[in-house]
């Protein structure tokens, strides 16, 4: 895992790897998973420094405790909306008791990789627009739906509605069209069936800040980093975000797995 604060007043991501190792989250208890099973949960906050801050960590700690507590294979994505649901009402209670952060939010993804069949599998369930890329064999490809209204506006310009340029100027583009704020979820994205993995797949999770790398600078910077493992691919990626220098730059949160090769 690599994160940065970027041009922003303070850090508003929260990130967990688990089994391994938790950062902004300070978790202080064991979390019963299986073997051969990593989750990872990240959670990019909105609605001030402060509300930001909080609801990302409130929201992560709570889908990271009840996903695992009382774990099983089956019915998983029944277990990853149940999950999603136990960290918005987390947010909802916080509210109810500290009407200060009121306004406050959070995108959130939880992806799993755990046996499935004869090898390895993927499955997420995801809110907002962090993002879950695989990177197999120089490929780079987004797993995950974009719940930002960038994906609108690219379809405005397919249909010739508006220019591509101004697709991609367009100041709501980052606009969410679906986040964990206490309310009713309005779009969740989740996997119906784990995706198989091979080794040498690269898994990427990331807060939506790594946007300000193109998706080929992306998987160049993976083609050159992977033989180090997935710590020093994360630290690259960041790394790469940082030296643009951009200033307003968003945090970035990256965690990298890697299959069949360290984590």
């Amino acid at each position: 895992m690599a994160a940065i604060q970027g041009g922003r007043k303070a850090q508003e991501d929260t990130c967990l790897l688990w089994p391994g190792e938790a950062s902004w989250f300070g978790a202080d208890e064991t979390l019963p998973l299986p073997d051969n099973h990593t989750l990872a949960v990240l959670g990019d906050g909105m609605g001030g420094h402060v509300g930001g801050a909080m609801a990302s960590q409130v929201a992560c700690a709570a889908f990271t405790r009840t996903f695992c507590d009382g774990y099983e294979p089956s019915r998983l994505m029944e277990r990853f909306i149940m999950t999603l649901d136990e960290a918005n009402g987390a947010l909802a209670r916080k509210v109810a008791e500290r009407p200060m952060y009121s306004g406050m939010g959070t995108t959130l993804i939880g992806a799993l990789i755990a046996p499935y069949e004869l090898g390895s599998g993927l499955s997420w369930v995801s809110v907002g627009d962090c993002l879950l890329y695989l990177w197999r064999r120089g490929d780079l490809a987004r797993l995950n739906e974009d719940h930002s209204l960038a994906p609108e506006l690219d379809k405005l310009a397919e249909a010739g509605k508006i220019t591509w340029a101004e697709a991609q100027a367009d100041s709501r583009r980052h606009y969410l069209r679906s986040a964990l704020t206490g309310t009713d979820i309005e779009m969740i994205d989740v996997t119906p069936r784990p995706l198989p993995l091979a080794a040498g797949d690269i898994i990427i999770v990331a807060s939506d800040g790594i946007h300000s790398l193109e998706e080929p600078d992306i998987a160049r910077i993976v083609d050159q980093t992977r033989d180090d493992g997935a710590e020093a691919i994360a630290k690259a990626l960041v790394r790469s975000v940082d030296m643009l220098r951009l200033p307003n730059q968003d945090n970035t949160t990256v965690i990298v797995l890697s299959v069949g090769g360290d984590v």
